[in-house]
């Protein structure tokens, strides 16, 4: 295999010259990915190629290595060398800054206790601050003093160094995640059984019976479809459809306002599909391999959403800032609500959307995307809890308040993303400038002129009931065949489901 210090194999040169297609972006302009920077490029020959492989070694992992066959050493065995074999092949020797910053953050886990972490690899870094909390939270705090999602995901003993590297080197993540919980990826290699619940006589779940693995099949062919439909959506309209092209000179000076808002709603719309593609098909190849069930629902068909990365339906029909976010990326989310939002003394929301900023990288587009996140955010929550409540009844006055919110949130996100995908500083300026900063000044006079009101008292006691009714349906659901052992995701899984009904609820 022919490798090169920045750029990996050239073993796809002529694959690549085929298809005119970079095999990677060495020589391009440097448009990174919200996850994992160039690795999650699709323009990336490389990266596709390698991907399709993990997908089909996955499905042998399943087959052969099933932890009902073979060892759990030996699936970690497998799992390390085929994800470093992976970034070897992306990345040439420069792929041994992974395992060397795991080594290095393993050794500091044990000497510091895991009081902070840093690495600057995006899913790494997640991986190993997730793990650095789960064992502080597990070793080194009391029960008492945390949260019911904390206590479900702390790690009670260190991890082995076969363990660790395996959980953040393994071919189905490596490349581009999804981000798991330690305790759930353990699980997964280990190999445990499956358990249905039916209610007793008492009216309490109890165990009845035990239950096979389900097969993860008709769940990674629906995944592959959605992968199949968004490379061909963006290799078919993303390219006719440059977001670049909203600072365009002539376009800004010759287009009306309905022009340019359309097409910056339609520019951001056309940008999505490769994120659809990477993250879906990451997901595909976790279940390929048997990881990612999580129980089944009230009809007892199997759930394969455990580290879903996005909800698309949701995400296009958001109706609110927060719903699109709670659907976009969920596992980042997830993170970052576990590491910075739960753990903040103070001003939670502004130090999460900032830490997801330096999380990202260094492009000053992230700070200006992050920093308007802040303001939209903080004055679309203030807008909601002003006006919602006086559109709630009738049915067509609240159709008529989702189909304005739905209007005004697709522009304020797509407003709000330009700098991350242009980067530069010029670029952002020059778009923001075009439109006046318009909605920041909106954002900020909402900040200054709105009263911080609370949800009425009517309103909230009506949520409450409804995020009860909702909370005792997912305890339920997450009840149905969860495995009788794992307390690590079922909470945190009930907690993001929860967040998200009582999001919609808020809407």
């Amino acid at each position: 295999m022919a490798t090169t210090s920045t750029t990996g194999s050239t073993l796809l040169q002529p694959l690549s010259n085929a298809v005119q297609l970079p095999i990677d972006q060495e020589h391009e302009s440097p448009l990174r990915e919200p996850c994992c920077g160039r690795l999650l490029s699709i323009r990336k020959v490389n990266f596709v190629v390698c991907q399709l492989f993990a997908l089909l070694a996955a499905i042998w992992f399943r087959t052969y290595l099933h932890s009902s066959k073979t060892s759990s050493f030996i699936r970690h065995i497998v799992a390390t060398l085929l994800g470093l074999y992976l970034a070897f092949f992306c990345f040439g020797w420069y792929a041994l800054h992974f395992l060397v910053q795991s080594g290095i953050s393993y050794c500091i886990m044990i000497i510091i206790g895991v009081e902070s972490m840093h690495n600057p690899m995006m899913i790494i870094t997640q991986k190993i601050t997730s793990l650095a909390y789960e064992i502080h939270d597990g070793m080194f705090r009391k029960d008492e003093e945390l949260t019911p999602s904390q206590r479900g995901l702390a790690v009670r003993r260190m991890p082995s160094p076969l363990e660790y590297v395996s959980y953040t080197c393994n071919f189905m993540g490596i490349l581009a995640g999804p981000l798991c919980s330690y305790k759930d990826y353990i699980i997964f290699i280990e190999g445990k059984p499956y358990h249905m619940t039916q209610s007793g006589a008492n009216g309490k779940e109890e165990v009845h019976y035990e239950r096979t693995e389900p097969s993860p099949n008709t769940a990674v062919i629906q995944k592959l479809l959605v992968c199949g439909l968004s490379l061909l959506l963006h290799l078919t309209v993303s390219n006719t459809l440059p977001v670049e092209y909203n600072i365009d000179e002539h376009f800004q000076a010759t287009a009306s306002w309905p022009t340019k808002v359309t097409y910056l709603y339609v520019s951001l719309l056309a940008a999505r599909p490769k994120y659809y593609f990477a993250w879906t098909l990451a997901d595909a190849i976790n279940n390929a391999a048997g990881f990612g069930f999580r129980g089944y629902d009230r009809n007892g068909a199997a759930r394969w959403d455990l580290i879903s990365n996005l909800r698309i339906q949701q995400i296009e029909m958001s109706t609110s800032f927060k719903m699109f976010l709670d659907n976009w990326n969920i596992q980042t989310a997830l993170w970052l609500k576990r590491v910075c939002y739960e753990r903040a003394s103070f001003s939670p929301t502004i130090q999460t959307f900032f830490l997801s900023a330096i999380w990202h990288g260094v492009y000053p587009g992230y700070y200006l995307t992050f920093l308007t996140g802040v303001l939209m955010t903080l004055a679309a929550r203030t807008m909601r809890k002003n006006f919602r409540h006086h559109f709630m009844e009738p049915s067509q006055l609240k159709l008529f308040y989702d189909v304005i919110t739905w209007v005004v949130t697709q522009i304020a996100i797509s407003y709000t993303v330009v700098p991350f995908v242009l980067l530069s500083i010029k670029p952002s300026f020059m778009f923001y400038s075009s439109w006046y900063y318009c909605l920041h000044i909106c954002g900020i006079l909402v900040l200054l002129l709105l009263p911080v009101k609370k949800i009425q008292r009517g309103e909230n006691m009506l949520e409450k009931i409804q995020l009860s009714r909702s909370k005792k349906f997912d305890e339920r659901e997450n009840s149905l065949g969860q495995n009788s052992f794992s307390t690590t995701n079922n909470i945190c899984n009930q907690d993001q489901d929860i967040a998200s009904r009582h999001s919609s609820l808020k809407q």
